[in-house]
């Protein structure tokens, strides 16, 4: 069995998938999290021992030096896709630094830092700014880092295309942000979670951008979840100044402590395409076939059909 790996966000959406794929790897795994109880089943995705579950939280450094304890790599996946009361984007940035320095301190080899496509200290959005702190953060401490930028992260349990099928299952409309037009390339969870486990032993770092095998603009992601769902739902394309008002009551959402449909900052975002410059190795280069969305979205769009999993398209079509 080979070293271990402290995962700081274990349990998350990309935590719990890399946790598999580490352990899968012959890794030794310490899974951190806040709440440690939410990641009780994480021991299961491994072998007898080989997974182990610590509580651990960027702002109090006694518990993270806990965690970096005899760790050999550090994958760093703590993230916010929108900030809420005490939980802002300085986590991104300022708290990655201090866990680089916190884990170079206790003599780990390799650090690994999940950011985003878009990552961009220039940007208009403040997650793109936070997501480029955080890099140049860990850069800093260390110069072999190797930064990961997806495009958007689809699976089971993501936030993207179920927040759409909810929409198309309960919304006479599905609005479409900035008009519908910006584009994305998906990445499939496993996809994203076999990279950062190749990534463990990686001495040369590097930055990488991950994306799927092919490009949609986000009406055309909502045609294919309707497609999927049975569901005849009109786009609404909602420019700009329509999506103002919408993203408004998102950020009163978020701050009260409400999951928001969509927030200021990720309107912002949304005015730039989330797809790959090319100037950047991607998953071919850490030996993972990018898997395309149909292949997957299917087997859990389902739950928004009428009739579920066993539903008959041709009668949920004209739901």
């Amino acid at each position: 069995m080979q070293g271990l790996v402290t995962v700081f966000g274990g349990s998350g959406f990309i935590g719990r998938a890399t946790v598999r794929a580490l352990a899968k790897a012959g890794w030794r795994v310490r899974a951190a999290q806040r709440n440690p109880g939410r990641g009780y089943r994480l021991r299961m995705l491994g072998d007898v021992g080989q997974i182990e579950v610590v509580q651990a939280n960027l702002r109090d450094d006694a518990s993270i030096l806990r965690a970096l304890e005899g760790a050999e790599v550090v994958i760093n996946l703590v993230g916010l896709l929108y900030e809420s009361g005490p939980q802002k984007f300085a986590l991104h940035g300022e708290a990655a630094g201090h866990l680089a320095q916190l884990a170079k301190s206790k003599g780990v080899k390799r650090f690994v830092q999940m950011s985003a496509l878009g990552a961009d200290a220039e940007s208009a959005s403040a997650y793109a700014r936070s997501k480029a702190a955080g890099e140049a953060a860990v850069k800093a401490v260390y110069p072999k880092a190797s930064i990961v930028r997806p495009s958007v992260v689809f699976g089971p349990e993501d936030d993207f295309f179920n927040k759409l099928g909810e929409m198309a299952a309960i919304l006479p409309v599905v609005p479409l942000p900035a008009g519908g037009e910006t584009k994305f390339q998906p990445v499939f969870l496993n996809d994203v979670a076999a990279a950062l486990a190749q990534l463990a032993g990686n001495d040369a770092g590097g930055t990488y951008e991950l994306a799927g095998p092919a490009t949609f603009t986000f009406r055309e992601i909502a045609e294919l979840v309707l497609r999927e769902t049975g569901r005849r739902r009109a786009l609404l394309p909602l420019p700009g100044p329509l999506s103002g008002p919408v993203a408004t009551l998102g950020d009163i959402l978020a701050f009260v402590g409400i999951k928001p449909p969509l927030t200021s900052d990720q309107l912002r975002l949304l005015a730039t395409d989330n797809v790959v410059s090319g100037q950047a190795p991607g998953l071919a280069a850490l030996g993972v076939a990018a898997t395309p969305v149909e292949a997957i979205v299917d087997s859990y769009l389902y739950r928004y059909r009428h009739g579920g999993q066993y539903a008959d398209m041709e009668a949920t079509s004209a739901a």
